[in-house]
């Protein structure tokens, strides 16, 4: 029998790879390694790369492994998932890899200008009710914008067809500039056995081979963030997914939202 909840946390109050700052406590006590990853716990000046929303942290680890010379962090609130990815990484002995557990809503407390050079969003919940919630929307976009590198990439790979259009629409309303883009990774265009510098395109998180037993296609999106451009809104209605989650239908009737 695995681990429970309240095992999991205990252990993870003794990892030295992960930070917990959940929104109650943030609120009042500053987060003094904004702006001091690099020196403070990296140790190095590679890269670093977030994964927000990164739920087990399966694929910030997978992520890690394949580039060693670059630095990753995942971000999530539940820490019970994150546990696992957060055990293997020690257990590995990966030193380019921490977890961070809070609400993404705040995200840009941990980091300073210029700290990020990427993020990666996998398999976030599309939000169909609430485009401020869509960690793609441009309320998000503009708090990316305080810590991520002028015109840094943002990988979009979701199950979901409603946020990939949202998505595509985003772009092309604020012509961001948009690198890769497919509706069917694992089909007609298989980035990762076709173009060698994506291999990790390859890597499966555990409900993404979920979404593909179910016979879902998985989308992926490659786009730039640029300082300058005064972002807006797409005022365009997107068909909902059927769905709201694995075995799980949509609650809304609607057939469109905005």
């Amino acid at each position: 029998m695995g681990k429970g909840k309240l095992a999991k946390f205990a252990d993870m109050e003794t990892y030295e790879n992960v930070f917990q700052y959940p929104y109650s406590v943030v609120e009042h006590v500053p987060f003094d390694m904004q702006g001091r990853w690099h020196e403070q716990y990296f140790h190095n000046n590679n890269p670093i790369v977030l994964e927000l929303g990164c739920g087990k942290g399966e694929y910030t680890v997978e992520l890690a492994k394949l580039y060693p010379d670059m630095n990753f962090i995942g971000v999530d609130i539940k820490g019970a998932r994150m546990w696992t990815g957060a055990t293997q990484a020690l257990n590995e002995g990966l030193k380019n890899v921490a977890f961070l557990r809070t609400n993404i809503e705040i995200i840009d407390r941990f980091f300073a200008e210029d700290e990020v050079q990427e993020i990666w969003l996998t398999f976030s919940d599309p939000q169909m009710k609430n485009p401020r919630k869509r960690l793609t929307s441009t309320y998000f976009m503009e708090r990316y914008r305080k810590f991520l590198v002028d015109g840094g990439i943002i990988h979009l790979k979701t199950d979901s067809n409603f946020l990939f259009t949202y998505t595509r629409y985003m772009t092309e309303k604020n012509h961001l500039p948009v690198e890769e883009m497919t509706d069917d990774l694992y089909g007609n265009h298989n980035y990762s056995l076709l173009i060698p510098n994506y291999s990790f395109l390859g890597i499966r998180t555990y409900y993404e081979s979920m979404w593909i037993a179910r016979g879902l296609n998985i989308k992926y999106m490659k786009f730039r963030l640029p300082h300058a451009a005064v972002l807006e809104e797409p005022n365009v209605e997107i068909e909902l997914d059927d769905y709201r989650s694995y075995h799980r239908d949509k609650r809304s009737s609607k057939d469109k939202a905005k």
